[in-house]
């Protein structure tokens, strides 16, 4: 995973947070269900 990843998570997993004014969500790893792949993304948007 890297920054700006979009990633698959339960409802309930991780703590939120606010920070500067925007809100952030603060997880373990092992409460990363996926990865969602940019191109599987666009080919479904076709």
């Amino acid at each position: 995973m890297k920054v700006g990843d979009r990633i698959l998570f339960g409802k309930w997993s991780g703590t939120e947070i606010k920070l500067n004014g925007e809100d952030l969500l603060i997880m373990k790893e092992s409460d990363v269900m996926g990865v969602i792949e940019q191109a599987a993304t666009l080919k479904k948007a076709a």
